[in-house]
């Protein structure tokens, strides 16, 4: 049985049988604090396909770089460990970030601020890079933006600045759901297909801006009501689904061998 664990400020989660590959994941705002909760379903059948998860969380500022300066210390320290421990039984495993919302900006922080930081590839679902009279709806509505003269930082101008003329992690794949109206993915697109025109991709999958968080809410059973029993069942599936088709995706990308492996499947 896999279970968590907490390592240099980081939460681990090893598989059952020798690793293919290492897996960053960053979470969204709030929603990032717990990674290893509220993203439990999908990092758990990512781990359990044969990757390493590792689940960095953070706490919300206004700083963003600040937040992706001390993931990065973290992550380093991780890495300098199991250099020394020869966890991981390899000298080399391939590093791939996955990143939802703000954690999509976190990652692009992270392979535009440090040059060092190698990356076999990004995945960056539902990014999400809005000021913050927009990204906060109560800075907006008591206009505390214009009194505080208070904005993320890098803004989001010096974000999309930062990753066109200093992101290097060439190898992308950008995913967005079809019922997300605070996704940004369309706006990112165009500036790493500049930077990396044949190594950026893009699709589109069924789902909202929480997809990734979707968890079983079969433990709402204790009602008994037909009607109740009925919709929660409606809703298991419907979330099941689309976590299920972005988990699909997301192991098609990371090894190309699972298109065919999903494909045999179809047949039979």
């Amino acid at each position: 049985m896999m279970n968590w664990e907490e390592i240099s400020g980081n939460w681990v989660l090893f598989p059952e049988r020798e690793p293919k590959a290492i897996v960053h994941f960053l979470g969204g705002a709030f929603l990032g604090t717990l990674p290893n909760v509220t993203y439990r379903l999908l990092l758990q059948e990512l781990a359990q396909e044969g990757y390493c998860i590792v689940a960095t969380p953070f706490e919300m500022n206004l700083d963003h770089q600040a937040i992706a300066r001390n993931v990065l210390l973290r992550w380093e320290s991780l890495e300098k460990l199991w250099r020394k421990e020869n966890r991981l039984g390899k000298s080399y495993l391939p590093v791939y970030g996955i990143g939802h919302s703000m954690g999509c900006k976190l990652h692009l922080l992270m392979g535009s601020l440090d040059h060092s930081l190698e990356r076999a590839g990004n995945i960056l679902i539902a990014f999400n890079n809005y000021p913050i009279k927009r990204a906060i709806p109560f800075v907006k509505e008591l206009e505390l933006d214009q009194y505080l003269n208070i904005e993320f930082t890098p803004d989001p101008k010096q974000t999309r600045d930062l990753i066109r003329d200093d992101y290097k992690i060439r190898r992308n794949l950008l995913i967005y759901f079809d019922n997300d109206d605070i996704d940004q993915t369309l706006d990112l697109r165009p500036i790493l297909l500049r930077r990396f025109p044949e190594m950026t991709s893009a699709l589109r999958l069924p789902g909202t801006h929480l997809t990734p968080c979707s968890q079983d809410i079969s433990l709402y059973n204790i009602f008994t009501s037909d009607l109740f029993q009925a919709t929660n069942s409606w809703l298991n599936q419907s979330f099941s689904r689309d976590l299920q088709r972005l988990r699909q995706e997301i192991l098609i990308w990371l090894d190309p061998c699972n298109r065919i492996v999903s494909n045999q499947e179809d047949i039979e």
